[in-house]
């Protein structure tokens, strides 16, 4: 039936009797190096959702746009908040700072746990590929992504959208803009509402697993207090609560090693209904910004306030058939339980000069502090306690207690300089220094301090050989700081900084009247203490470690093809092949793969559009995803192998009215999300594996004013 909806949608779109000519693709503008300039001008690799494209795809949260973009990836793991972001080969770390630097309306997201959100009311999505350390800094050592919500207008408008699912989703949605005092003070209110009693079914518990709830809010004021001064005043709220820890515990029946039942994608069973009980983010930011004779003037502060805390099973077993906690002795079952706290405050000023002028270029200083607390206990099921979400009635074996204060500070600019008609020379500097203060509470006393720095070049060199095709070759550097493990980790061992150098040549191009699109780069980089996450069970610790000497070597496609007025074809491609090279701890994992490795990601898809009677137009889009093996652990023993995805959305949309079905996954496919084989975890006799959900469907309806 999937494929035959399939092919009854291409024939349709096909025999559109729109006339050819009248196609266009639409022209992008982001703002990836801090001021406004075409898509296809911009000499990064960068993937660009604006908020036609967000309505079109039905993108409503991180997820759906990383599974758009090529040499991307994004999966769930353990908490409702945890997610590994993995870009062109560097991965996201627990407890530690992400791959890609964060931006939401111009203000860094410094933490892991903010990334996973819900996305209303979205003006545009940028993804930059590549280290982008010269303007972005620390953490850019993948790549940098810009979000980017709708501003406060000058006239009332909104929109109202509900929607429902399989699962027994729920969901509600709405924002209201308009001026307070016409021309000066504007607002906008967002607001949205979500609940989903999951699809994942716990055989031993005969529940499901994957349920969440949550509830956002954002609010934007901005002030015009003259013609050359704007205070721009935004504050978000998110509160969270769902399903956690439902890890599947999947037997080796040879003890050790590979384990041929990895691609079993069996039930989770466990003697704990995980929840995660609070994922709750407070922001606060203030932006003013000033139009002077050179160009413009930025300050921008940002306040996060973080917390997510959770209870859930250790063994993941049942307690009855197959605990692990039988099998060593101890008489009763495991469980865990983490709470974390994160506050972090930051201040940036930016110097922008005018976007005209044959010398364009930025510069500022940034400045963060940090301050985290992370509380992790392990817990006894004392014998005869109901298996529920309580940590009543358990026993408590271990306690890891810590916290970090950090301060970290940052001085950067870029230039671009036109050498000609066609040429321009781009060179950047950013100087990152990075003090971080660990102190370990239990169950040992530990006092570390370390400051991390780093400096960051940029030189890129572009060439225009017209106004529709570019191509751009350079270098660039990234660095993503050091720290230290959790006390009890051999005396919370330090990991390494983290340092990536990246050469790379592009092209832009479009061609055929503005209704063909293709853009490309390939890529190679060596890293020197790559950073990679494990799980040491026995400590009830959860350890970053590094990799000496990593190369990588990749390339990407992206194209768009506006055949008709109304049929739009579109795609991409993503490969990164990585080796380590020298790894001292680990001697026999040199030759492999790195953690997370994603070998390749494939998009195609096609979007059909007809208007119909009374305003109306009808709209028909197939996504299809396809990934390639990926290999968890730097041993390389139980890569998963390819699979691929199959997304549907059929839409009525009216000026002020409109109507969606959609449906994702719906080949149901199954798949490990995270995997954990027993030589990172310290679980004997198998490994866990986080498991993906399956078909998911709905229906949307929305009003605008």
């Amino acid at each position: 039936m999937k494929n035959r909806l399939l092919v009854t949608m291409t024939a349709a779109a096909l025999s559109s009797p729109v006339a050819v000519a009248q196609a266009k693709l639409e022209e992008v503008v982001v703002t990836a190096q801090y001021r406004q300039e075409r898509l296809q001008d911009v000499p990064v690799a960068v993937t660009a959702f604006t908020a036609e494209d967000i309505a079109r795809a039905g993108i409503e949260n991180t997820q759906d746009f990383i599974n758009l973009t090529p040499n991307i990836t994004m999966d769930d793991s353990f908490t409702l908040g945890n997610t590994f972001v993995q870009v062109r080969g560097v991965a996201q770390i627990n407890n530690a700072d992400s791959p890609v630097a964060i931006v939401v309306d111009g203000v860094p997201q410094n933490n892991q746990k903010q990334f996973k959100q819900e996305l209303v009311d979205v003006e545009r999505i940028e993804v930059l590929k590549g280290p982008q350390g010269a303007l972005y800094g620390r953490n850019a050592i993948g790549g940098a992504i810009n979000i980017v919500t709708r501003q406060p207008t000058n006239e009332l408008e909104g929109f109202l959208k509900a929607g429902a699912g399989n699962g027994g989703l729920q969901k509600l949605s709405g924002a209201v803009s308009g001026p307070i005092i016409d021309d000066r003070l504007l607002f906008r209110v967002t607001g949205a509402y979500k609940d989903f009693d999951g699809v994942i079914d716990n055989s031993f518990l005969d529940e499901k697993v994957d349920f969440y709830t949550t509830r956002d809010l954002r609010a934007k004021l901005l002030w015009r207090v003259t013609d050359a001064l704007d205070v721009d005043l935004r504050y978000a709220w998110s509160d969270a609560d769902g399903g956690c820890c439902y890890d599947t515990f999947v037997v080796n029946p040879a003890g050790a090693g590979p384990n041929p039942a990895r691609d079993n994608f069996a039930e989770p069973y466990t003697n704990v209904l995980g929840d995660t009980t609070k994922k709750r983010f407070n922001e606060a930011t203030l932006k003013l910004g000033w139009e002077a004779g050179f160009g413009r003037v930025d300050y921008i502060l940002g306040y996060s306030d973080v917390e997510e805390s959770y209870f859930g099973d250790l063994d993941f077993t049942n307690g009855t058939e197959t605990s692990l906690s039988s099998v060593l002795g101890l008489g009763l079952g495991l469980g865990q339980a983490q709470a974390l706290e994160v506050d972090l405050l930051s201040h940036e000023l930016r110097f922008t000069s005018r976007d005209d002028a044959s010398v364009r270029w930025v510069g500022g200083l940034y400045y963060l502090e940090t301050d985290r607390d992370l509380t992790t206990n392990v817990y006894g099921d004392l014998p005869g306690t109901e298996p529920v979400f309580s940590p009543d009635g358990f026993l408590t074996l271990n306690v890891i207690d810590e916290t970090n204060d950090n301060k970290a500070w940052a001085a950067f600019g870029q230039v671009e300089v036109d050498l000609g008609e066609a040429l321009e020379l781009t060179l950047g500097l950013r100087y990152d220094e990075d003090e971080r203060d660990h102190t370990g509470l239990s169950p040992v006393s530990t006092a570390r301090k370390k400051t991390y720095d780093d400096l960051q070049p940029k030189a890129v060199l572009t060439y225009h050989f017209s106004d529709d095709v570019l191509a751009y070759g350079g270098y660039s550097r990234g660095f993503r700081s050091g720290g230290f493990n959790g006390p009890g980790t051999d005396n919370s061992r330090e990991f390494r900084e983290e340092t990536l150098d990246n050469f790379e040549v592009g092209f832009k191009s479009t061609f055929w009247g503005q209704r063909l699109r293709l853009n490309g780069a390939l890529f190679y980089a060596e890293s020197e203490n790559f950073q990679f996450f494990f799980v040491d069970i026995a400590l009830g610790a959860q350890v970053i470690d590094n990799i000496d000497e990593v190369e990588m070597f990749g390339l990407e496609l992206d194209v768009q093809a506006a055949l008709s007025e109304g049929l739009l074809l579109f795609g991409s491609f993503g490969y990164t092949d990585t080796e380590i090279i020298r790894s001292s701890r680990r001697p026999q994992d040199e030759g492999n793969r790195t953690p997370k490795n994603q070998e390749y990601t494939l998009n195609a898809g096609m979007e059909y559009r007809r208007p119909l009677v009374s305003g109306f137009e009808l709209a028909l889009r197939v996504d299809y995803e396809h990934r390639g093996d990926k290999y968890w652990h730097p041993d390389n023993l139980n890569p998963m192998g390819a699979f691929g995805l199959l997304n549907a959305r059929a839409s009525l949309e009216g000026e002020r009215f409109g109507v969606a079905l959609w449906g994702k996954n719906l080949t149901d496919e199954l798949f490990w999300q995270d995997y954990n084989a027993s030589a990172f975890s310290g679980l004997p006799f198998g490994d866990l594996g986080f498991l993906s959900r399956g078909i998911t469907w709905g229906a949307d309806v929305e009003y605008r004013f």
